[in-house]
């Protein structure tokens, strides 16, 4: 889907855009609840296609998922207004918008609806699914902390994203599960602090961009056809590159938010959600490596004729990007020595 060539989805992006921003910078919790239903709205379109049954039955499965957790929301905000007058901190209060968001960015334990609505997006819809929408949830869930649902919350993230992903052979649900994995080091970096949340918002969003951008362009949405297709060699290593930047490998530019998530976790004595959250990580890799693994190995003799011819320009892009991965290694050298 190319969206400058369409002016109504330009149009819709734009107040995609614009309500995150009303959200965000809102200074009253009715404004936040607006933000997010504008936000809702504005996405939908974006995601429906009247040619294609499966994004349309993404955006009901979205839009049904997404009221719930609004519904929710609201709901607390009004019980609170008439019942207290005033908004104390107050853990029931804290549990219920915590949760309300929580399943707005598709967080583990409300996550059921995440994967199935992720197999019916294309790249760049699930681009925007995977990053841009968690931006509002999150800054939301930040004004009241629940602590002890939060830890439990970052627990479920990480272990369902990485058990999750193990029997998967669409891109787009590892991509999904990895998602929720990530979500689990995301809401751990937000409760540290925001500098650090953004960082890894940042750092996340860029390399599974590039992964994106990468299945897009090959037009690959299973992992058999990373086998079946004769890519170009070069074009294997920039993928290996990338998917061990993702997984968090240490040489690589990845590694480094986690690095600093695992170091304040270690300082101050979190030493098993610190187990939980590296021994999780390997089973990431472990996928990320299965991909690979077949890409390089494996190949078809019978399809040694059809080649994937790929335009320069997009080849460079591709280079440029796995090379900014590389950082990693450079900047590992100047901090551990």
């Amino acid at each position: 889907m190319i969206f400058y060539m369409n002016s109504n989805k330009m149009f819709f992006i734009f107040i995609l855009i614009f309500s995150t921003l009303i959200s965000i910078s809102s200074n009253s919790w009715f404004g936040c609840w607006i933000g997010l239903e504008v936000n809702l709205l504005s996405f939908i379109p974006l995601i429906s296609s009247s040619n294609n049954l499966m994004a349309s039955e993404a955006a009901l499965k979205y839009f049904l998922t997404q009221s719930i957790a609004s519904i929710n929301f609201i709901f607390y905000i009004i019980l609170k207004m008439i019942i207290f007058k005033n908004f104390e901190i107050n853990n029931i209060m804290s549990l219920m918008i915590n949760s309300s968001m929580l399943m707005k960015m598709g967080a583990a334990p409300f996550h059921f609806w995440f994967p199935n609505i992720v197999e019916g997006l294309s790249w760049l819809n699930n681009f925007i699914l995977m990053t841009w929408q968690k931006i509002t949830p999150m800054i939301l869930m930040s004004y009241y902390f629940n602590k002890n649902l939060l830890i439990f919350s970052i627990i479920l993230n990480i272990i369902i994203g990485a058990i999750g992903g193990l029997n998967q052979t669409s891109l787009r649900k590892i991509l999904a599960f990895s998602s929720i994995n990530n979500l689990g080091w995301m809401i751990f970096s937000i409760m540290i602090s925001e500098n650090l949340w953004m960082f890894y918002m940042m750092m996340y969003s860029f390399l599974i961009g590039i992964m994106f951008f990468f299945f897009y362009n090959l037009n690959m949405y299973f992992i058999d056809q990373l086998f079946i297709l004769n890519l170009n060699p070069m074009i294997k290593i920039n993928m290996l590159i990338n998917f061990l930047s993702i997984g968090g490998l240490p040489p690589f530019i990845g590694f480094f938010p986690k690095w600093i998530m695992i170091n304040f976790l270690m300082m101050n004595n979190y030493f098993s959600l610190a187990f939980i959250f590296i021994m999780m990580s390997l089973i990431m890799l472990f996928f990320y490596i299965r991909i690979i693994y077949s890409s390089f190995m494996l190949n078809y003799s019978k399809n040694k004729w059809f080649k994937i011819f790929i335009k320069n320009k997009l080849f460079k892009k591709m280079n440029f990007f796995s090379m900014i991965s590389m950082l990693g290694i450079i900047l590992s050298t100047m901090f551990f020595f």
